[in-house]
């Protein structure tokens, strides 16, 4: 997989130093460019799946947008189809090959994955429109099948990660997450070189931390006999002062924590979200993240339980302080970014510290706080990329001094970038507030057993002015200073203003009728803290073994 990865790097590296219009190549060298990608990942029954191979296999870049869009759909209305089954409790089980868990592979579905699996596919579903006109501008139309394949790739890749029951299958598909991460950011080569370091370094950062991953999982294995998650909580249980399995979890949590961009192993997230395609950008910072996370979630969990000593006191004595320390040190540094993109990307390291805040402060409303916080991040964080990408378009980059003054030229656009920013700093009455006070709120009923919880409680307060001052500076710039008067006062084409303004109608409802999701999260929270995978609740009867 990391040889197919590099390759399409080194691929793309070549193209962009031929230039932006050589010949369109031959059938046969197009078959030849692809076919690594179609022999690695073949399509199944699951329409989700196929759609990848499909895209490539037909090379019609007329056919690629509505393939992944109407598979997009379809995961977005199966995902609340799901979530509405399995909210009141009870899981979803689907075997694969005919096996029984723990020797086959199981599909497991709760409350949690699937709150997790929406998100993703509403992201994938209201991004895509968006991506429609954004990669014109950005991307060879040679490589547009390329780059929706690579986007089902990944796509897929983070559902599998999300739904499955087996912890191999886990790597498996971040695997396929990753691996087309890497040519999606590469694809920013057309519009600016330095994406190809960004992949690059990407590359080796995600190669060592699923390193890590399956090293770890091997331990387990060693261990256990078994990789499948609610066999191995209950194992693991049995034998919790096992060396091997301590070290299986420090090896995972290290590995995982690649993915998240935990700090201090964020390194590779500035540049990759810089100069990435705005389309791509917008995707990864509302779901590769996320979607990592739940799997540190579901590990802590799910598999190894708090009650587990070495996973509590990694929680205090690691998570606590380092999430702490990335929601300062991180928007401190956006404080003085001069581009629009890049201090963003540094907003969401420092964002990923509040989620990691809300697990390790180890209680039900803190883990409700910290998966709403996903949730709520993943809206307003995708919104503001989205204008950074319209602002990219318009005026040809994400500098201060490129996009001084248009929002008097955007007004429509700049509404929804301020409504976003709002909600990142969580002001009330938006989604954004809502978690953030949970998040105070479960620091200070921590504080009765442990009078520390109240220095927590007055950092998260405390980080949020620091972000009130980075989303100042965006308001300032748009709205206060002088424009380029060579710019033409144009808003951003339909088919972006509407995903923009779905996600900023939704960032004002949820902070607004906050009941509905406060419900599915605090359910998720419970599913978490009751153990395995949903193993105390029910097996529901929807046709499914």
């Amino acid at each position: 997989m990391i040889v197919v990865a590099v390759t399409t790097l080194i691929s793309l590296r070549k193209k962009s130093r031929r230039g932006s219009s050589p010949a369109a190549p031959s059938p046969r060298t197009s078959r030849t460019n692809r076919s690594p990608l179609y022999n690695r990942f073949r399509p199944t029954r699951n329409a989700r799946r196929s759609t990848a191979p499909i895209i490539v296999l037909f090379g019609n870049r007329s056919l690629a947008w509505p393939l992944a869009f109407i598979s997009s759909v379809i995961s977005l209305i199966i995902s609340v189809l799901l979530i509405i089954s399995v909210r009141e409790g009870g899981y979803i089980s689907y075997t694969l090959g005919g096996w029984a868990p723990p020797l086959g592979i199981e599909y497991r579905i709760d409350a949690t994955n699937a709150f997790v699996l929406m998100l993703i596919s509403t992201i994938s579903s209201v991004v895509l429109p968006f991506a429609y006109t954004s990669i014109n501008d950005e991307i060879r139309s040679r490589d547009h099948s390329l780059f929706y394949a690579c986007w089902m790739l990944c796509f897929t890749g983070l559902l599998g990660m999300v739904a499955t029951g087996d912890v191999f299958n886990v790597f498996v598909f971040l695997e396929i997450s990753s691996l087309s991460t890497y040519v999606l950011i590469a694809q920013g080569a057309s519009k600016d070189r330095r994406a190809l370091t960004a992949a690059f370094d990407y590359l080796i950062m995600g190669t060592i931390g699923a390193t890590f991953f399956v090293i770890g999982l091997g331990m387990l294995y060693m261990a256990t006999g078994t990789l499948n998650m609610a066999d191995l909580a209950d194992r693991i249980a049995d034998q919790g002062a096992n060396r091997t399995i301590r070290s299986g979890f420090a090896f995972i949590i290290v590995g995982m924590g690649l993915k998240v961009a935990m700090f201090p192993l964020h390194l590779w997230l500035p540049k990759a979200y810089t100069f990435a395609p705005s389309a791509v950008t917008v995707f990864l910072s509302a779901t590769a993240t996320k979607a990592a996370l739940y799997v540190v979630m579901r590990f802590i969990f799910s598999i190894y339980h708090p009650d587990f000593s070495f996973a509590k006191n990694t929680l205090e004595i690691i998570f606590l302080p380092l999430a702490i320390i990335a929601m300062f040190s991180a928007s401190f540094v956006a404080v003085f970014q001069i581009n629009l993109k890049k201090m963003l990307a540094y907003s969401s390291i420092a964002q990923v510290g509040y989620m990691l805040l809300g697990i390790a402060i180890l209680s039900e409303a803190g883990l409700t706080a910290s998966l709403l916080h996903m949730f709520n991040h993943g809206f307003a964080k995708a919104l503001l990329f989205m204008g950074a990408g319209v602002l990219v378009l318009k005026a040809g980059g994400s500098f201060y001094t490129q996009i001084s003054g248009m929002g008097r030229k955007m007004p429509i656009t700049s509404g929804a970038i301020v409504i976003g920013g709002l909600s990142l700093i969580g002001v009330p009455g938006t989604a954004g507030f809502l978690s953030k006070w949970l998040l105070v709120q479960a620091a200070f009923e921590r504080s009765s057993d442990n009078s520390l919880f109240l220095i927590v409680a007055l950092s998260i307060v405390l980080s949020s002015l620091l972000a009130v001052i980075y989303v100042w500076r965006i308001f300032e710039v748009l709205f206060l200073r002088e424009a380029d008067k060579s710019i033409p006062s144009s808003e951003a084409p339909i088919m972006m203003l509407i995903p923009m303004w779905i996600l900023a109608g939704s960032c004002i409802w949820f902070g607004i009728s906050t009941d509905l999701l406060y419900d599915v999260a605090n359910q998720a929270a419970l599913n978490l803290l009751d153990g395995s995978m949903g193993m105390s609740g029910s097996i529901l009867d929807l046709g499914v073994k």
